[in-house]
């Protein structure tokens, strides 16, 4: 391996604080990030100025696109309220056409909730405002002729505060959400099961009403998230976006100019609100960056270094990341020895923008390094620049920077 690249890596602790300092300015010091928002837009203006001043890229294009943000939430709205009134329809509704809707009613609340959650489609995303996001890419380019192209992602924006977190994180968080798809498949069941036998038995009919007790929890669906506060979203996900902008300040002030592999730097916004940032990056670079091999690290929340991960599978675990581009990370933190697992985004745990570029066509995987069993602060106010993890953001920066060091070697036995 290169000795210059070695020299980044030995010097990981103090990328790790430059990448705290600048997280924490960007926290205290500029608005909130949720998505679509000014704050989000100011952030990406900052880092891009950083990507050009600081880190040496003669290239950096900050990008718009329209994204609907409410809908990633609002959907829930939508099928709890088919609930509820799917529930009216069997309880007080006369005859089959009462049980046939509320039937209905429950299996489109079903599909919307796989539609525009499990596999984030855009199904009702036009009935909620439309604001404007915010990408930035930045290139720093090679001396000689490009063999080789690897991009750092992260994304800009932040969350809106989960409240239920702060008393159970994921574990109570997720069950609130289980327990309430249960209550509705509780009514489905039951619905089908009239209609079969032309009518409701006394058994089905008390069974219904033992069903009212899931009540509280559809209630709960409607307040699991707190759109009037958003977090500062240090590790989720600014610690993604300074992990590339860290790697390339490094090389500057080493002065390390590569000779035939481009880096460069992705901040896609709002992927919080449903990976749309990423989905219109893909857009908008469609049939780009296909004349060399190209490969995209996707970093979201580099907190415990206990938990680094290569995800092998995203988007609730339906979407398969690139072989080649997850095994080099797990090459290059086996030679540091440096702890990183093989895993996987799982069912109900959303995705990372790699599912986007994944599903663009790009060759990428994605890089985490939370408990995927969330913990207290995940979305809520203790994400914040106080709450980072310095070992986490040095262990996983000095595999990247040995990422790097492989992938260049490689386009040196190309050139």
């Amino acid at each position: 391996m290169s000795e210059k690249f070695d020299a980044l890596i030995a010097q990981k602790d103090q990328s790790a604080q430059y990448m705290i300092k600048e997280i924490t300015h960007i926290c205290k010091d500029l608005p909130k990030r949720d998505p679509g928002s000014e704050g989000e837009r100011a952030a990406c203006e900052y880092m891009a100025d950083v990507l050009k001043k600081d880190c040496g890229c003669e290239t950096v294009e900050i990008e718009s696109f329209d994204e609907n943000p409410g809908s990633f939430y609002g959907w829930i709205h939508i099928t709890f309220s088919l609930i509820f009134i799917a529930v009216a329809f069997f309880r007080f509704g006369t005859g089959p056409v009462a049980y046939i809707v509320s039937t209905i009613l429950i299996a489109l609340g079903f599909l919307l909730a796989f539609l525009q959650f499990g596999i984030y489609k855009k199904i009702v995303d036009f009935m909620f405002p439309k604001k404007t996001g915010t990408n930035v890419t930045a290139i720093k380019s090679c001396k000689g002729e490009v063999k080789r192209r690897i991009f750092f992602n992260g994304h800009p924006d932040a969350a809106w505060e989960w409240p239920a977190n702060y008393i159970g994180g994921g574990v109570l968080f997720e069950s609130l959400i289980i327990i309430s798809a249960i209550g509705a498949l509780y009514y489905l069941v039951l619905s089908i099961i009239v209609i079969a036998n032309g009518g409701a038995s006394e058994l089905i009919w008390k069974l219904s009403t033992w069903g009212i007790l899931f009540t509280p929890f559809w209630i709960y669906m409607f307040f699991m998230w707190n759109p009037y506060r958003v977090v500062d979203g240090a590790n989720d996900n600014l610690t993604g976006c300074y992990m590339g902008i860290s790697i390339l300040k490094a090389m500057k002030d080493a002065g390390i100019e590569l000779e035939n592999t481009e880096v460069g730097v992705i901040l896609t916004g709002s992927e919080e609100a449903g990976l749309r940032g990423a989905k219109a990056w893909c857009e908008a670079h469609k049939g780009e960056y296909r004349d060399v091999p190209t490969f995209i690290y996707s970093y979201d929340t580099i907190y415990d270094p206990k938990y680094l991960l290569v995800n092998y599978r995203d988007l609730n675990a339906t979407v398969k990341a690139d072989k080649d581009v997850s095994d080099l990370f797990m090459e290059a933190a086996q030679e540091l020895d440096i702890l990183c697992n093989k895993g996987m985004v799982p069912p109900l745990g959303g995705a990372t923008d790699n599912a986007a570029f994944a599903q663009g066509g790009f060759r990428s995987t994605g890089i985490t390094g939370l408990n995927h069993k969330l913990e207290s602060y995940y979305h809520t106010r203790k994400d914040t620049y106080t709450n980072m993890n310095a070992g986490g953001l040095a262990d996983c920066y000095a595999v990247s920077v040995r990422v790097l060091d492989k992938f260049d070697q490689g386009a040196k036995q190309e050139a």
